[in-house]
């Protein structure tokens, strides 16, 4: 009897734990698409249908650092070791476009078994659930993508990035690499860094507790600000691969024009550009 009382609780216990555990990520179809949004509350993976992204050759004045990013994820979708990307620096300087850019391109080139995940800055903490998943798809390889990443003097986010990246005892799957894009070189703001010098018993060791996150990164690329004659070119390369209908000297004084007005220069603001040329003339980008 006291066997069987026993026996009884522990099966309790143990489907109380199970109604409490988080819901396992439900079984992706992985066939459906080559690039997904990762949601954690139900885990699981969303399909894109169609990337916002633009062609790896009209990506301009970032020449060095895309050719870095294309070989480090060349050599992850072949099974050759790779490191963990962070592309940081200037705003609208194609950063999160060099990433989709590099995955269509390297995909095309290697039979489709390339995925990318968004995964939301708000769901870093559920990391772990999607490596999870990853692991139990080992045919495949994933690039885990994380756009605009950074953490507030409040967040204590980064410590579940760190130890999913480079810790733990099962530590990242061997088909995930992860690349992020960040205004921030250690993904921390500067004042959040100084507090701690001035704050901490230790000012060594906290700002060390602080910046370490962006050691787990093996790749870090900057982007800088382009001068005149790339932003030039970046619309120049818009311009014909869009077939836009502007003569060069039209294309080039509309171009120093809207970059005066908007008091910088940048990939991001070559496109608006081209966006607001090709609405003036009638044309669609396509």
């Amino acid at each position: 009897m006291a066997q069987e009382i026993d026996n009884s609780l522990l099966l309790r216990i143990a489907d109380a734990l199970d109604r409490l555990a988080p819901p396992r990520a439900a079984q992706p179809d992985l066939g459906a698409a080559s690039a997904f949004v990762w949601h954690a509350a139900p885990p699981g993976l969303e399909p894109v249908r169609r990337v916002n992204r633009v062609d790896l050759s009209l990506l301009r004045g970032i020449d060095l650092t895309r050719d870095i990013l294309i070989e480090n994820t060349e050599r992850f979708a072949r099974g050759l070791p790779a490191n963990n990307a962070l592309l940081w620096g200037a705003r609208g300087m194609g950063k999160s476009s060099l990433v989709k850019a590099a995955h269509h391109a390297i995909n095309e080139a290697t039979g489709g078994r390339l995925k990318l995940v968004e995964i939301h800055r708000e769901d870093i903490e559920s990391l772990p659930v999607l490596m999870g998943l990853i692991r139990r798809h080992p045919d495949d390889r994933f690039i885990v993508f994380c756009d605009d990443l950074s953490f507030d003097a409040d967040d204590t986010s980064y410590k579940s990035l760190k130890a999913a990246l480079d810790g733990g005892i099962e530590g990242r799957p061997a088909n995930m690499i992860f690349y992020a894009t960040s205004n921030r070189r250690h993904l921390l703001p500067r004042d959040m860094i100084e507090n701690e010098r001035s704050t901490a018993i230790n000012p060594s060791e906290a700002v060390q507790e602080k910046v370490s996150l962006s050691d787990r990164f093996g790749l870090w690329l900057g982007f800088h600000n382009c001068s005149q004659d790339e932003f030039l070119a970046m619309i120049e390369g818009y311009a014909r691969h869009y077939g836009l209908k502007a003569d060069a000297e039209t294309l080039r004084a509309g171009a120093i024009e809207w970059q005066a007005t908007r008091g910088s220069r940048s990939g991001r603001v070559a496109w608006q550009y081209i966006q607001d040329l090709a609405g003036k003339l009638g044309q669609r980008l396509e």
